[in-house]
């Protein structure tokens, strides 16, 4: 599976919402499989997206047919885009569905990982990282991936903002500790998205 991850500042907050309803446009693409986004909490005009193809292929072959005219709706009420592409690795917490209609916020991670520390680092996720956010009450769903150039990406769904409160005071600072994630990591960027339920697809 492939994820896509756009991240925009938004110029026009009305028309982009407005024109964020043309995607459901993308059902009955071919290898399409969900979208989902909504606003950042720290900075209000910032928008994230996440889209989930079946495989790259199929993803290309939407972007030279149909990609452009379902984005002419939005076009003149963003700037600064920022589109990354990864493959999926492995789900964090089984069965991951590409749905969004059940959950509150999102949170997004976005790491770069040295080159000789990506074993460990991608070990580390499977291993502690993955059943500590499981076993929280609140998270529904998630998503490891890798793009190329040792880049990662971790996405994960929570019912209320709350509990992903939570656990980032309650067990965040302990798990990067455990993990050793600075020696892993050379860069590490991140937000906490308010899931818009118009967004779906």
């Amino acid at each position: 599976m492939l994820v896509k991850w756009i991240r925009c500042t938004v110029v026009d907050r009305r028309g982009f919402a407005r024109g964020q309803r043309k995607w459901a446009g993308l059902l009955g693409e071919p290898g399409f499989r969900g979208q989902g986004g909504g606003w950042s909490r720290a900075r209000p005009d910032v928008a994230h997206l996440f889209a989930f193809w079946e495989s790259r292929a199929l993803y290309d072959s939407f972007m030279a047919r149909s990609h452009d005219r379902l984005a002419a709706a939005q076009s003149g009420t963003y700037k600064d885009t920022r589109v990354r592409l990864f493959e999926h690795r492995f789900d964090v917490k089984v069965g991951f569905r590409p749905v969004f209609s059940d959950a509150d916020v999102a949170r997004v991670a976005h790491c770069r990982v040295r080159e000789e520390r990506v074993d460990h680092f991608t070990l580390m996720q499977e291993k502690v990282w993955n059943p500590a956010m499981a076993g929280s009450p609140g998270m529904l769903r998630g998503v490891f991936g890798e793009a190329p150039g040792n880049e990662f990406l971790v996405l994960s769904l929570w019912d209320s903002a709350a509990e992903h409160g939570k656990y980032r005071q309650e067990r965040v600072e302990r798990l990067a500790l455990r993990t050793q994630i600075e020696a892993d990591v050379s860069g590490l960027a991140g937000d906490v998205v308010a899931l818009e339920p118009t967004w779906s697809v």
